[in-house]
């Protein structure tokens, strides 16, 4: 858990105001003109106290501002450690990500993403924790931690999962005893006990091949050439945290990325962000209207969705978003290209149950 604590009131910050007061009583009662009572020495009086307030509150206003900038740079800081900038570029596969946080002033919420070349291939996950903003930060700085580490360490996607079901395990029961030591760590009342986080992990080989295991998380969306379309529409495991993982986890494979295809992984608020009418944010129609022109870029893309998301919602957003786009940038990109053309969408049968282009993704909201 990310703690920023308040620093303490420096000596400046505690003297100076005790200098302005000292002022004003030695002016009240040394001063010979502070004892009449005439007109001319009430508005002299007068005009020294409003002066020695309006300072105080200029200095007081200047130092809660000054140690708001602090604290802000600081949380930026540790956020940064946490949810980190993605490179433009992994492995010959082009990276851009962003995300938006339903808490006012949050950068990041409950959320999480990251992408790493491994010699595996390009390593990436995709998250949801259960709630959002600051409070989920703890459980996303976990899972992300044991990402970072798995997927150099281990050989099979399967394994890195395993890796992140035990991190989150451990990650609650910690959570559930420094809340509330009385009830012990195996307490299924405990609120912690409903916690879970929806996870798609992914990886790219070398030859754009694509495995996937998927629990509880929407599926990506695949942009080839001016189509969109899902990647599958299998039924995912179930999200992490409250049930166990089964004996035998299945690495689904899912086709091929050609160069110039582009996968769209998101978290469940970009579709189920409402307009004031209640009407839902189509994200196939966003994606359609991003690649509408060729050629299109990560960049392009994330820009097109957030400013239709923002469009849509006023700017008021009641569930974190984050959009991932991985662009497959080999050699081999271009007007030729199967994806180029718009049709390369063969490798896609090889995912079972390939969905229409208006899916309806399972979430557990």
């Amino acid at each position: 858990m990310i703690r920023i604590k308040a620093r303490a009131p420096t000596g400046r910050v505690a003297v100076l105001p005790s200098v302005w007061g000292a002022v004003a009583v030695g002016y009240k009662f040394g001063c010979p003109l502070a004892q009449q009572n005439g007109l001319g020495a009430r508005i002299v009086t007068s005009a020294v106290f409003f002066a020695v307030g309006t300072g105080l509150i200029v200095h007081v206003r200047r130092s809660l501002l000054r140690e708001l900038r602090l604290a802000r740079r600081a949380a930026d800081a540790a956020q940064d450690v946490v949810l980190r900038p993605l490179p433009p570029r992994l492995d010959g596969i082009d990276v851009a990500a962003a995300q938006l946080s339903a808490d006012r002033g949050a950068s990041v919420g409950g959320d999480l993403y990251e992408a790493v070349a491994t010699e595996h291939g390009v390593r990436v996950v995709m998250g949801d924790v259960r709630g959002h903003g600051l409070p989920a930060l703890g459980t996303v700085a976990a899972l992300l931690g044991s990402f970072r580490e798995a997927a150099h360490d281990e050989p099979g996607l399967d394994r890195v999962l395993r890796r992140l079901d035990r991190a989150l395990a451990r990650h609650l029961r910690e959570r559930a005893r420094a809340e509330h030591p009385a009830h012990g760590p195996c307490d299924l009342d405990h609120p912690v006990a409903e916690e879970f986080v929806t996870v798609l992990l992914l990886e790219i080989g070398g030859d754009g091949d694509l495995r996937v295991l998927n629990c509880g998380h929407p599926w990506p969306y695949a942009l080839r050439g001016t189509r969109v379309e899902q990647l599958t529409g299998a039924d995912p495991l179930p999200p992490l945290g409250p049930f166990p993982l089964p004996a035998e986890l299945e690495v689904q494979p899912c086709g091929r990325l050609r160069p110039g295809e582009s996968l769209v992984l998101f978290t469940d608020g970009a579709e189920d962000a409402r307009d004031g009418r209640g009407r839902f944010f189509s994200l196939p129609e966003a994606l359609r209207a991003a690649v509408r022109d060729q050629p299109v870029s990560p960049q392009k893309v994330l820009r097109t969705v957030f400013t239709g998301l923002l469009r849509h919602t006023l700017g008021r957003t009641t569930d974190d978003i984050a959009v991932l786009v991985l662009r497959n940038g080999r050699r081999g990109a271009g007007r030729d290209s199967p994806g180029a053309r718009g049709d390369g969408i063969s490798d896609s049968a090889a995912c079972a149950g390939t969905a229409p282009t208006h899916p309806q993704p399972t979430t557990y909201r």
